[in-house]
C-alpha cells in the first residue's frame, strides 16, 4: 500500500509467549487506550504538550515492557522486535521528509498554485467531492499507492477545496476514500499482493473476488459525496474569480508547470522506487522555481540558495492580497513532518514491545477461539485486523498476523483462501488510515494537513468496507467454499 516498507513483509516473524495470559496481554492495550481517551476528551490533546500522543505511546510501551519482564521475556527479545519495527519504517520516514520537501518546492515553483488555478476552472463545486474520489481512485489504481496519490493530487484537491469553501475534512475524506479504493484494486499495490500471499491464493483471483465487496462500498461512497456536494455551501463564481486573479498576479501560472507532477507519476508507473520518484519531483520543482518564479524565490530569502533551502527544510509562507487563501501558500517543509515522524517512531516502539512479549499473537489467538461459526470467523478476522491497526500501529502487521493465524481456521471450515485475503484487505488495509498513531493515519494527516479526527467521518469507503464484508458473511452472499474454487 505504501510501497515503502520492508520488501518482504510476509516473512515477518511473530513472537509467541506461552506464559502470557490474555489478561496480561490486554494490560498495555487497556492502559494505552485509557491514556489516549483521557488526552482526547479531557485534555484536548495537550496533556503533555504538542507531543502528547508520542509520549503516551512510549508510556504504553513501558507498561508492555514491565508485563514482559514479569513473564520472563528478555529485554533483548523486546529490543530485537522494536529494532525490526523501526527498520521497517526507515524508508517511510525518508518518504515523509521528501514529501515535506516536495510540498515546499512545489509551492515556490508554482506547481501547487497552478494545480489550484486550473482545478478551480475545471472542477465544478457541485461535483467537486465525488470528482475528487474518482480522480484519486484513478491515480491510485495507476500507481498502486495511496501515499503517492495523497502527496500529488491529494494536496492539490485539498487546496482547491479550501479555495471554494469545502471543509478540509470532507476533501481529505474524499481523497482517502478514492485512494484506498484504487490501492485495494491495483495489482501494483504491495498490500494487494501481500493479502493473497498470506491467505494462499493468487493475485488476480483475490482482486476479482475482492471486487464483490469493494464495488458496493465505493458506490455507497460516491452517493454520500454526491449528496454532500449538493448540500454543502461553497464559494460563488465571484469569489472564485477573485481567487484566480490573486493566484495569477502572485505566481507565473503556465501549463508547463505540470511537467513536475507528470514526471513523478510517470516514474511511479515505471515502478521506480518512491524515494527516487519524489526526489525527482523536488529537483524538477526547484528548476521550475528558478525558471518561472524568480520573484518568489527572491522574496523568500537573502539568496537563491537560501530561499530554496528554506522551502525544502523549513517553513515558508507566501503572502498574497487575499488573506482568505494565504493558508494555501504556506508549507512546513521537512520540519513540518517532524511531529508525524516522531509519532510513527513511538508507535513502532510500542508495537515492537507488544510483539516481543507475545501479546499480539495471544490476543489474536483468543479472538480465533470466539469464531464458532463462519460469520464468527469473519468477525474475528475483522476485529483482529482493526485491533492490530490500533495496537501495533502498522498496516502490514494487521495483514500478516491475522493472515498467519487464521489461515488454517478458514481451511478447516472448508472456505476458499480468497475469503481470508478479501477480509484482510477489507479490514486491515483500509482502516489503518483511521487510526491517528498508525503509520498510515499519521502519514495521511501529515501530508494532507488535515487531522484524522477531521476526516474520520468523511473517509466513507474506509469504514464501509469492513461493514460490507461482515454483511456479506452474515447473509452468506458470495462466500466461496474450497470445493467450489477447485472446480
Amino acid at each position: 500500500m505504501k510501497n515503502a516498507t520492508s520488501p518482504h513483509p510476509e516473512n515477518e516473524h511473530i513472537v509467541e509467549n506461552r506464559e502470557l495470559s490474555i489478561w496480561e496481554a490486554l494490560i498495555p492495550v487497556v492502559i494505552l487506550m485509557g491514556m489516549l481517551a483521557y488526552n482526547i476528551f479531557f485534555k484536548d490533546g495537550e496533556w503533555f504538550g504538542e507531543y502528547s500522543n508520542q509520549l503516551i505511546l512510549l508510556m504504553g510501551g513501558l507498561v508492555a515492557m514491565i508485563v514482559g519482564l514479569s513473564n520472563k521475556t528478555t529485554i533483548t527479545t523486546m529490543a530485537e522486535e522494536v529494532w525490526e519495527n523501526l527498520k521497517s519504517v526507515f524508508v517511510p520516514i525518508l518518504i515523509l521528509l521528501l514529501v515535506g520537501a516536495l510540498a515546499g518546492s512545489w509551492l515556490i515553483s508554482g506547481v501547487i498554485p497552478a494545480m489550484v488555478y486550473y482545478g478551480l476552472q475545471v472542477l465544478s463545486p457541485e461535483i467537486f467531492l465525488p470528482a475528487s474520489v474518482v480522480i484519486s481512485a484513478i491515480i491510485s489504481i495507476a500507481t498502486g499507492s495511496s501515499w503517492t496519490t495523497s502527496a500529488t493530487v491529494g494536496i492539490a484537491l485539498v487546496g482547491i477545496g479550501s479555495a471554494i469553501g469545502v471543509p478540509g475534512g470532507m476533501v481529505a475524506g474524499a481523497v482517502i476514500s478514492g485512494a484506498y479504493f484504487g490501492d485495494k484494486m491495483s495489482p501494483l499495490s504491495d498490500t494487494t499482493n501481500l493479502a493473497p500471499a498470506m491467505a494462499g491464493t493468487d493475485l488476480f483471483t483475490h482482486i476479482k473476488y475482492m471486487a464483490l465487496t469493494t464495488v458496493p462500498s465505493i458506490t455507497i461512497t460516491l452517493i454520500v459525496f454526491a449528496i454532500l456536494s449538493f448540500t454543502t455551501d461553497v464559494a460563488g463564481k465571484t469569489d472564485i474569480a477573485g481567487f484566480l486573479n490573486t493566484i495569477e498576479t502572485t505566481f507565473h501560472i503556465t501549463p508547463w508547470l505540470f511537467i513536475v507532477p507528470v514526471i513523478v507519476i510517470a516514474l511511479i508507473l515505471l515502478k521506480t522506487k518512491p524515494l527516487i520518484a519524489l526526489s525527482a519531483g523536488v529537483i524538477s520543482a526547484i528548476i521550475c522555481a528558478l525558471i518561472f518564479q524568480p520573484e518568489i524565490v527572491a522574496l523568500i530569502g537573502d539568496s537563491t540558495a537560501g530561499s530554496i533551502a528554506q522551502a525544502i527544510f523549513s517553513e515558508v509562507s507566501i503572502e498574497t492580497d487575499n488573506a482568505s487563501i494565504n493558508d494555501l501558500f504556506s508549507s512546513g517543509g521537512m520540519l513540518g513532518m517532524l511531529w508525524t515522524i516522531l509519532l510513527i517512531i513511538s508507535a513502532m516502539i510500542f508495537g515492537g514491545i507488544m510483539d516481543g512479549i507475545g501479546a499480539l499473537a495471544r490476543i489474536t489467538k483468543e479472538l480465533l477461539k470466539l469464531a464458532k461459526s463462519i460469520f464468527g470467523l469473519f468477525t474475528s478476522t475483522v476485529v483482529s485486523c482493526i485491533g492490530l491497526n490500533i495496537v501495533a500501529s502498522d498496516q502490514y502487521l494487521a495483514i500478516v498476523i491475522p493472515g498467519k493465524m487464521f489461515k488454517k481456521a478458514y481451511e478447516d471450515r472448508g472456505l476458499a483462501p480468497e475469503n481470508l485475503s478479501r477480509t484482510l484487505e477489507d479490514s486491515g488495509t483500509v482502516t489503518s488510515v483511521l487510526i491517528p498513531w498508525n503509520t498510515c493515519g499519521a502519514y495521511q494527516s501529515g501530508v494532507l494537513g488535515v487531522s484524522v479526527s477531521e476526516y474520520f467521518a468523511y473517509a466513507v469507503f474506509n469504514y464501509v468496507s469492513p461493514l460490507m464484508t461482515l454483511l456479506f458473511a452474515a447473509i452468506g452472499i458470495k462466500i466461496r467454499m474450497l470445493a467450489d474454487s477447485e472446480k
